[in-house]
């Protein structure tokens, strides 16, 4: 099966206990992607982990790259839930400020499992619901932002919506690439330096 459809889930659960059967599978796919890697990640080892049977792993997903595919999007979704909580607050009274919350929350995000963003970085299908979600978040965060710069007289950059999408994408990719890189780094200098380097590009010193 190729295409859209071969990265599909088979069956949405409408009971309970199937429900939980699906997010036992996915809670194993997690595992054992980060454990062994993707090419090592095989449905088998997925299914043992879960304690399911190979066969009713392939009832609800026809291979692992649909598994992967909603992992992704799942990972999509609790980034987007947590930065919408504190959007929803009381925000900083400087962009620094501003700044620090996101690039903090971002990090935050991501700790949980860098093996398994590595696999998520590498080797997630090009799914056209994956990508169309993307696509929809960015374009949400990115207005967002855009309107936020106009809040603070201290920000000042050419064209605001450029300025937004240059910070949003910034802080996704970077935030991704270190993370998930081999070598380690002191978080909270890393963060520090983001938020420098933000700060520096948006409210540039004036003398």
């Amino acid at each position: 099966m190729t295409g859209r459809r071969a990265l599909d889930p088979r069956k949405q659960p409408k009971q309970v206990r199937g429900e939980l059967t699906r997010q036992r599978i996915l809670a194993a796919a997690a595992q054992v992607f980060a454990e062994h890697g993707y090419a090592a990640g095989t449905t088998n080892r997925i299914a043992e982990r879960a304690r399911v049977s190979i066969g009713s792993l392939y009832q609800y997903y026809p291979n692992k790259d649909a598994i992967l595919v909603e992992l992704v999007s799942r990972h999509l979704d609790t980034g987007e839930a947590e930065l919408r909580r504190h959007q929803a607050g009381e925000l900083p009274d400087t962009i620094e400020g501003v700044l620090r919350v996101f690039v903090h929350v971002a990090v935050q995000n991501h700790l949980d499992a860098p093996q398994l963003l590595r696999v998520m970085i590498e080797e997630t299908p090009n799914s056209p619901e994956l990508v169309r979600k993307i696509g929809e978040y960015e374009r949400e965060r990115v207005a967002y932002v855009s309107a936020l710069f106009e809040r603070y007289p201290e920000v000042r950059v050419g064209n605001p919506q450029v300025a937004a999408r240059i910070v949003v994408n910034t802080v996704e990719l970077v935030v991704h690439k270190v993370i998930a890189g081999h070598e380690p780094v002191d978080l909270g200098q890393f963060e520090e330096e983001l938020v420098a380097m933000l700060t520096r590009y948006l409210a540039p010193p004036t003398d």
